[in-house]
């Protein structure tokens, strides 16, 4: 038994102390009568108490081999920086694996890198970069070799072995030729992540991880079991279950496996799939020609027929579903599969979701409002986003998009990261989805959808439960509830909205364990 006093908790104004027994908080109230259990009593120092923040979208396998490889996102201000980054980590013979860049930051160059840029590093080494957004990447000739690519289509994806640029499907043409992890690779690349995350005060992910290591969601899945049963998760994971067609979903199912079933560290989420690609890389797939380059809509990642398909089992077998839509065009066929489903099998409290819905139409709203459809926002994507939403789509579509908080008003919200398209800065995500601007101050982008300092936080607490249905057991400081918690040195309800980013996370507690810093 532990007991927490001399303190701030987030949403108990008079509350100074907690007790917490058994990974539970069984007591909120002043310091007198907390100090009166028996247990270690630890001095909260005025400081300030939260529930332990919850990413409802993100990648946690990605992420861990992102910290493994070569990070580029602090090298991308120009092509000179990044080419230069990679001959400075060039090992003879072996593969250069790298994330990160974003080529709308270049300033020698408005262009994606190309196979022949990393032909200049070299042309015996392979060499591999993703871009940030994880939708596309570009090779160099040895590493197109390796993969022995000979011209075959890939539906959903599209690829040029002249410039090198493969995006969506495409990527695992280069990915499957770099070598698939082992099972302990996997553990080894989430018990990377899982420390990072608990920095930013990040108790709980919601996290799509079934294809980042392999094509075969077994690997992932055997690495996630073995280390909720080795007791070395500190994240709860509530897993995106990503399926790509209807044999291994089937199989997936038939084994036992739908949403809910596991333990409170690991348990299985929504099917996931994926709709289309992103807005910078222009691969989300809009209902009109791109408004900055008329030659593209995107990328649509499965028909119409396959989404559909797909729906209706899950929806039919009791799983929920969360779809990754970024682009208005994805988004009509998304919610025409959500109606197909729902009009064959009716659910109530299905919590099925929309990942992003980021480019949405006024008629769309409408229709996410009728059929109950929870929304996934990254709020801090309006970083990046900000410099680039008014040229890649039409202004009256620019309008009715990242409309968070129409959103919120409609259905349901929960906010994250996508992690590592962004770093898992929830502080960062915070103060993005009040402020509405990029941190150098470009913006606001649609003042009038600013979350208030409350929705925003709940957006990365509470409403992240509500999204897995775990709304009665986490998300908020209360009797009964796991006592996971994240312990701040300043207040983000008063702080300068402008330096919520800057707050420092002192400690993480999980089950009521400190898993970061201390107090």
């Amino acid at each position: 038994m532990k007991i927490y006093y001399n303190g701030n908790l987030y949403g108990h104004k008079k509350a100074t102390a907690f007790v917490e027994k058994h990974g539970k908080i069984i007591f909120i109230g002043n310091d007198d009568e907390a100090l009166k259990y028996n247990g270690d009593s630890i001095d909260l120092k005025k400081k300030y108490v939260y529930p332990g923040f919850n990413d409802s979208h993100m990648h946690l396998v990605n992420y861990g081999q992102s910290l493994r490889n070569l990070l580029l996102e602090n090298h991308t201000d120009s092509l000179a920086d990044l080419l230069g980054e990679l001959q400075r980590n060039l090992l003879p013979g072996k593969w250069l694996v790298g994330r990160g860049w974003n080529h709308d930051y270049f300033k020698d160059v408005s262009r994606f890198p190309t196979r022949k840029d990393l032909d200049s590093i070299s042309k015996e080494d392979p060499i591999v970069i993703t871009r940030a957004c994880g939708h596309i990447l570009v090779a160099n000739s040895k590493a197109i070799e390796l993969a022995n690519i000979h011209d075959q289509e890939v539906e959903g994806g599209s690829y040029d072995l002249e410039t090198g640029i493969f995006k969506e499907n495409a990527l695992n043409l280069i990915y499957n030729a770099i070598g698939k992890p082992t099972v302990d690779d996997i553990k080894e690349s989430i018990m990377i992540a899982q420390k990072s995350l608990n920095s930013y005060g990040i108790t709980s992910v919601q996290s799509d991880d079934f294809l980042s290591a392999t094509d075969n969601y077994h690997d992932a899945l055997e690495a996630l079991k073995q280390l909720d049963a080795e007791n070395k998760l500190t994240v709860r994971v509530y897993e995106q279950a990503q399926f790509t067609n209807i044999v291994t979903l089937k199989e997936f199912v038939d084994s036992g496996y739908h949403t809910g079933v596991g333990t409170n560290m690991f348990k299985i989420g929504p099917l996931k799939m994926l709709g289309d690609g992103s807005l910078g890389g222009r691969t989300a797939y809009l209902s009109e020609p791109y408004y900055d380059d008329p030659t593209t809509q995107g990328i649509p990642v499965y028909t119409k027929e396959e989404f559909k398909e797909m729906f209706d089992f899950a929806n039919k077998n009791q799983m929920q579903i969360a779809i990754h839509a970024i682009g208005d065009g994805i988004l009509d066929w998304i919610i025409e599969a959500y109606e197909y489903a729902l009009a064959n099998h009716p659910r109530q409290d299905h919590r099925h979701g929309i990942v992003h819905c980021q480019i949405t139409r006024q008629d769309q709203l409408l229709k996410i409002k009728q059929l109950h459809l929870h929304a996934y926002i990254q709020s801090i994507f309006l970083d990046y986003d900000n410099h680039i939403v008014n040229e890649r789509v039409k202004p009256e579509i620019a309008k009715t998009s990242y409309n968070f908080k129409t959103l919120k008003e409609i259905t349901t919200i929960s906010n994250g990261s996508d992690c590592p398209v962004e770093k898992p800065d929830i502080l960062k995500g915070i103060q993005l989805a009040i402020t509405r601007t990029s941190i150098d101050g470009t913006g606001p982008y649609l003042k009038e959808q600013s979350l208030t300092r409350e929705e925003a936080i709940d957006s990365f607490t509470i409403d992240g439960a509500y999204a897995s249905f775990e709304e009665n057991i986490k998300g908020s400081i209360e009797i009964g509830k796991f006592c996971d918690l994240v312990i701040l040195e300043n207040d983000i309800l008063s702080v300068d909205v402008n330096k919520i980013k800057d707050i420092k996370v002192l400690a993480t507690i999980i089950d009521g364990n400190i898993v970061y810093g201390g107090i």
